[in-house]
């Protein structure tokens, strides 16, 4: 009986906001693998702001389908290192199958009282830019203020909770709803939240933080930046993460800050960082970050969609700010 692994494909660059007609899904025959190779079943499938970036570069398909972060399962495998049954993360995200090798893959080792999909979020590559944010990039120290925006979803919630076990003095977040204020106050820990729908983010800033920050974790650009650099104290320090204010308008990007030059009277220092650059960092934040996933101090914050064919649907849900943490589709029970 012949097999087959279904796969989605970009069909035509969106203009602004992207739409389901950007994209089609695919059946193909499944093939099996060659001499040191594995053929790997999809579990979890991440799908992230920045893959917006790769719909105007036109460099976002990879094998089957299109790049992303992955968990999958060995099913048949002729690669020694990898028997069938092994976890393994790679980055073939947007099919149900793939046929890899050893080198496309990292093994994951799953943990008691760990759920799996953690090692898409606050344990995987989502926790990792969070975690190098905050002690490589803004060097956060014990009783600074900080302010992350977009708080409430992948990245920004994991850094909120990190900066409470790095010893952080006040955490502000911003969110895009009343929900995901309350979301932050309640479940995460921060100290002070504002919806930035609700008036001039300058403002609401200024309101959470009357005294000022010090470090500013920063996932949206424009007012956000902009917002911040006028809070922030003298030696403030800027992680630069993501910009998800323009990734719509990427022909026609919003104009660089007006206090921009405020960076220099105050003597912040604002660096750009890209979480690919920082693997050496990843045994030491595992070492850090599991025991407190375990003991539920840190909390899984993640938006799930069943089923393979809700990936599209997914990923559109999650650029217009519908999810909580980090969003995953599960293709197949773990």
């Amino acid at each position: 009986m012949t097999r087959s692994f279904s796969a989605v494909r970009q069909v035509r660059r969106p203009q602004g906001e992207p739409r389901r007609e950007d994209f089609e899904f695919v059946t193909e025959p499944l093939t099996g693998p060659g001499d040191g190779q594995v053929l790997v079943e999809n579990i979890y499938l991440s799908v992230d702001p920045y893959m917006r970036e790769l719909m105007d570069s036109g460099d976002w398909a990879k094998g089957a389908g299109l790049e992303g972060r992955a968990l999958g399962r060995v099913i048949e495998s002729k690669a020694a290192a990898l028997p069938i049954g092994t976890i393994v993360f790679h980055r073939h995200g947007w099919c149900t199958h793939a046929v890899l090798g050893e080198a496309d893959v990292r093994v994951v080792t799953p943990v008691d009282g760990v759920p799996l999909s953690a090692f898409l979020g606050v344990l995987g590559g989502t926790g990792l830019t969070a975690y190098v944010g905050l002690t490589r990039v803004a060097r956060l120290q014990p009783g600074e203020d900080l302010f992350v925006s977009a708080a409430a979803g992948a990245v920004g919630s994991a850094a909120g909770q990190i900066a409470r076990l790095l010893h952080a003095g006040r955490v502000i977040g911003s969110a895009g709803s009343a929900a995901k204020v309350e979301h932050l106050t309640t479940r995460l820990g921060f100290d002070a939240a504002f919806d930035h729908r609700d008036g001039p983010i300058r403002a609401s800033l200024a309101k959470a933080a009357p005294e000022g920050i010090d470090v500013y974790f920063d996932n949206v650009g424009g007012d956000h930046l902009a917002a911040a650099i006028d809070v922030l104290r003298q030696h403030g320090r800027i992680a630069w993460c993501g910009a998800v204010a323009q990734y719509n308008n990427l022909d026609d990007p919003p104009a660089a800050p007006h206090n921009l030059f405020v960076i220099v009277g105050k003597a912040i220092r604002l660096e750009g960082f890209l979480v690919r650059d920082h693997g050496d960092a990843r045994e030491e934040f595992e070492r850090f970050l599991v025991p407190h996933v375990r003991s539920g101090r840190i909390t899984v914050d993640e938006t799930v969609a069943d089923g393979f064919p809700t990936i599209v649907d997914a990923f559109l849900g999650m650029l217009r700010g519908e999810n909580i943490g980090r969003t995953l589709v599960r293709v197949t029970p773990e």
